[in-house]
Order: C-alpha cells, then sequence, then structure tokens
C-alpha cells in the first residue's frame, strides 16, 4: 500500500508536469509568445532534450509544434496508463481507444488549467512588478483569449473585468464540457 502510494506520489510529481510543461510549450510556440525570459528559457532548456528529437520526424502542421503536441500527448498517456496501473486496474483487453480519447481530454483539461494560471501569473504582476520579462510571454498567451471579451465587456471605473469573466468562463468550462467529456471517455477503459 505504501509502495503504490509512493509510485503515485512519483508520477503525480513529475511525470504528469512534464506534459503539462511540454503543452505549455506548444501553446507559447502557437501563441507566438517570446520566450526570451527566465521561465521561458527554463521550459526550453527543460523540454529541448525530447522535442529537437521528435521534430525530425514529427512535421509541423498548419504551422503548428506538432512534434511537442504529440509528446505532451504521450506523456500523458504514459502518466494515464501507469496511474490506472498503480489503482490495480485490470487492462483486460487494453482499452487504447478509451486511453487514447481520455488522453485527449486531459489535454484539453490541462490547457484550461494552464491558462488560468497564466492569466492569475498576469494579474498578480501586473499588480507586483508590471515590467518583469514574464509580462510580454503573458500578454502573449492570454490576449488571444481576453481581447474579445474586453470588446463585449466594458470598463467598470476604470477596472477590466475581462480577467474575472475569463476566470468564470475557464471553470464553466471544467465544470460542464470538459468533466462530461472526461466522464464519458472513462466509460471507455
Amino acid at each position: 500500500m505504501m509502495f503504490a502510494e509512493a509510485i503515485s506520489f512519483l508520477i503525480d510529481a513529475l511525470v504528469q508536469p512534464f506534459a503539462a510543461v511540454l503543452l505549455f510549450r506548444f501553446h507559447a510556440v502557437w501563441l507566438r509568445a517570446p520566450m526570451h525570459n527566465p521561465i521561458g528559457e527554463f521550459i526550453m532548456a527543460l523540454t529541448d532534450f525530447v522535442v529537437l528529437k521528435a521534430r525530425r520526424y514529427v512535421p509541423a502542421i498548419w504551422g503548428l509544434d506538432t512534434a511537442t503536441l504529440a509528446l505532451a500527448f504521450a506523456v500523458e498517456l504514459v502518466y494515464l496508463v501507469l496511474f490506472l496501473f498503480v489503482q490495480g486496474y485490470p487492462f483486460e483487453g487494453f482499452p487504447l481507444v478509451g486511453l487514447l480519447a481520455w488522453t485527449a481530454v486531459k489535454l484539453l483539461k490541462l490547457s484550461v488549467y494552464l491558462l488560468i494560471a497564466t492569466l492569475l501569473a498576469e494579474a498578480i504582476l501586473s499588480w507586483v512588478n508590471p515590467h518583469t520579462p514574464l509580462s510580454p510571454m503573458l500578454a502573449a498567451v492570454n490576449q488571444p483569449f481576453l481581447a474579445p471579451i474586453r470588446r463585449m465587456v466594458p470598463l467598470v471605473g476604470r477596472v477590466d473585468l475581462s480577467v474575472l469573466v475569463l476566470f468564470i468562463l475557464c471553470q464553466l468550462i471544467l465544470i460542464i464540457p470538459v468533466a462530461g467529456l472526461e466522464q464519458a471517455t472513462q466509460r471507455l477503459l
């Protein structure tokens, strides 16, 4: 029991965060976020060893960094298989379709959580240190999602409520469609 708990902890602490870092790198490249800052350089240094090799075999499609996305998908798939194995899942007939679908939904969920984290980081840094080197990267990641909301939600006084509205939308996305998709994919297992 304690051994399974320790293995589960290591999987949660090492494998899934690496999938999240790869997924953030994919989104940052897609959104053309400048990575010349301490966090961006850390992400690149941490993932270059596998991303640069994968790019030799996985071409970019529609200008997207598909090699990094494929790696994030593969790491998340390994995470889910290990998670189920530690939980004692019987793996009768190896439910590949269910695992692939669940992996896609987990990446969608992780993407929403990454957006929430970048919004929170940008909001805090705007109060504490608005000229930090991280600001351009966070703005590049968040602006495509904030811009349509800013066109619809006017300033209240001189307060921009678009970040709050996006937080609420992200939570609703996690509660309704993502949770429903996650339940549906788990039934395929």
